[in-house]
């Protein structure tokens, strides 16, 4: 073991791309503090001694979806018990409350909701955006931009557009899950495929919008399955340098239809961000949201690949219906302290890495 990635360390100290073969072994190798050796290092040539992250309000507008996905627990039937679709008034009333914690990020999705016209997103924007000049609004996955501007009768580019004039400033990496036709097929069979996905995605980059991707890995997929989506990332990301992160999200199964899935461990938690780190050389981060992990997974996460933990998450509800136990929100202080116990350096960002306040550089 001790010399079974010698050719591929070889590679990355020399600055070379690692190939999908090299992902795959990568993938599957169980010497877990090799690859966060070699994961830190990549990091460090990315970002120095800085970790980020932001503080924000997630707005789940709706939960009632057509979609219906195995993999999820949030969403619910027009005519179910527990279905929810809030006004644009209350979603105001929302921001102002955070506004006044000094909170001015929003992270907006909800479910495709059957009778929503695209009008009530582009309300939520204006509405939002006319609070306060410095509001960041990141909002709106590539598979909800996709099905309402098919049910509004629009283009894809058309809808960006709009959404752009309204207010949106960046957009979300959800919706991608594992690009595998076979792998979608079980766990969101209704879902756009992969490839409507990145075409959404390359869109938004033309159009100057930046976002991050996303991989919902733990349930059925191999290490063949991640590594080719990886790689697609990658490929997108060589012709529009769009990305601004990379998210690996781990399967929560309580109160999903793949309750049976046993969903990741730490040890695949661990991997999979070092090998998104060594893989993914064309985009500068990697985020560990601390709330899938958890304090201490995250800052063990922070050398293994990961720089980022994400935000504050006021009132996140969907990784929570799957069943996560970490706290629906967390504070500045919090954040600042899980980082500085890895040795980082605490940033404090917007989506696309504007600020940087919370302490100085360190190289």
């Amino acid at each position: 073991m001790l010399n079974e990635l010698i050719d591929i360390e070889e590679k990355i100290l020399a600055g070379e791309r690692l190939t999908r073969e090299d992902g795959v072994r990568l993938m599957r190798s169980s010497d877990i503090l090799k690859l966060g050796h070699l994961a830190d290092i990549s990091r460090k040539k990315m970002v120095g001694n800085n970790a980020y992250f932001n503080c924000n309000l997630n707005i789940n507008y709706t939960n009632i979806c057509v979609c219906r996905c195995p993999l999820c627990a949030f969403s619910r039937d027009s005519s179910e018990e527990g279905g929810y679709l809030l006004s644009v008034e209350e979603i105001k009333e929302k921001v102002i409350a955070v506004t006044r914690m000094d909170v001015h990020e929003v992270h907006i999705v909800g479910g495709l909701h059957p009778s929503l016209p695209f009008s009530y997103l582009e309300e939520m924007l204006q509405r939002i955006k006319g609070l306060a000049d410095n509001i960041f609004i990141q909002a709106f996955t590539a598979t909800e931009i996709d099905y309402y501007a098919g049910v509004s009768g629009i283009s894809i580019e058309e809808a960006l557009i709009r959404l752009k004039d309204a207010g949106l400033d960046c957009i979300p990496g959800g919706g991608a899950e594992i690009f595998s036709p076979r792998v979608r097929k079980i766990i969101a069979p209704k879902k756009i495929p992969g490839e409507r996905w990145l075409k959404v995605m390359e869109t938004a980059h033309g159009l100057g919008l930046h976002s991050n991707a996303t991989m919902l890995y733990g349930h059925v997929e191999t290490p063949e399955e991640r590594v080719e989506h990886i790689i697609t990332i990658r490929e997108l990301q060589d012709r529009t340098a769009g990305f601004l992160s990379f998210v690996p999200l781990a399967f929560h199964p309580d109160n999903t239809k793949l309750s049976n899935c046993k969903g990741p461990d730490g040890f695949d938690d661990l991997r999979v961000f070092a090998v998104s780190r060594l893989l993914l050389d064309n985009i500068i981060h990697i985020k560990g949201l601390w709330m899938y992990l958890g304090e201490k997974m995250a800052e063990v996460a922070l050398c293994f690949g990961v720089d980022d933990l994400g935000g504050t998450s006021l009132e996140e509800k969907i990784v929570h219906a799957a069943g996560a136990i970490t706290p629906v929100q967390t504070s500045r202080e919090i954040l600042i302290r899980m980082i500085q116990n890895a040795g980082r350096c605490p940033k404090e960002v917007n989506s696309i890495y504007e600020g940087g306040a919370a302490g100085e550089d360190e190289t």
